[in-house]
């Protein structure tokens, strides 16, 4: 009985991550470029009384054996890089990527940063800047004197003066795109930053070998469905019940076993 609380107590704990990690998915529905996390659960070591195979006999062999599991554990998470919704906002600066890639951002400590999050903003120097005040890899600045500034889905941003109505270059825009997405390091703050099960990063034009575009005056919304989420929230608490309902059931009988003793 004693085994049967253990194992029961682990399946408790890892529906207990899945509760936090829907949790922190929910409360990040309206976060920008948000990707939400699913958690990966395997079995944990098994006691085997008979092992499959064993000779039971000269000439007879056990079919299946007799192994018994210890409980469940959670063995990773993994963000969903779906594509979330475009949604416009018509900022000046605001831009949403459609398919692959990162921007890449100089961090606060000088590493490189990437993100799916294309709030940007002007700094006092007219750079383009995350809500954060961190610069883009790309260095764009545009002059104070701008009167309309247009980002291209190529990454092309260029702006209109008095002095220059037909248009002038602020620079180009790039994406980042990796390998194995999944394995990017997730910093908080929308940015990610590399590994080395990431892959190294390969910077394009976006647009170009697969890598995504530009959409300017958009944004993309986390890719959340809440009624997904709804839903696995249930299963984790039936789950969570179940475990514990187990570890009742083995207290119980442990009782019946002392009232036989007495």
């Amino acid at each position: 009985m004693i085994r049967a609380l253990r194992t029961a107590s682990t399946g408790m704990q890892a529906q207990q991550r899945q509760v936090e990690t829907i949790a922190n998915n929910i409360a990040n529905v309206n976060t920008t470029g948000f990707k939400k996390n699913r958690l990966a659960f395997r079995s944990l070591l098994y006691q085997t009384y008979k092992a499959p195979g064993a000779n039971v006999s000269k000439d007879q062999i056990d079919p299946t054996g007799l192994q018994v599991g210890t409980g469940a554990e959670v063995s990773s998470s993994t963000k969903s890089f779906q594509q979330g919704d475009l949604v416009p906002t018509g900022g000046a600066f605001d831009i949403a990527i459609k398919g692959e890639g990162f921007l890449a951002v100089n961090g606060p400590s000088g590493e490189t940063l990437y993100t799916r999050d294309g709030a940007l903003r002007k700094d006092a120097e007219g750079r383009l800047v995350t809500a954060d005040g961190y610069r883009l890899a790309s260095e764009i600045t545009i002059p104070p004197d701008a009167l309309a500034v247009v980002i291209g889905n190529d990454g092309s941003v260029t702006y209109a003066t008095a002095q220059s109505p037909t248009g002038s270059s602020a620079g180009q825009i790039t994406l980042t795109r990796f390998a194995n997405p999944a394995g990017l390091d997730a910093r908080g703050d929308n940015f990610y930053a590399e590994t080395a099960s990431s892959g190294t990063p390969t910077e394009a034009t976006p647009g170009d070998t697969g890598t995504g575009t530009i959409k300017h005056g958009y944004l993309e919304r986390s890719n959340v469905q809440v009624v997904d989420e709804l839903i696995e929230l249930i299963q984790a608490q039936r789950n969570y019940e179940l475990n514990s309902r187990t570890i009742k059931v083995g207290d119980e009988m442990m009782q019946q076993v002392n009232q036989m003793i007495r």
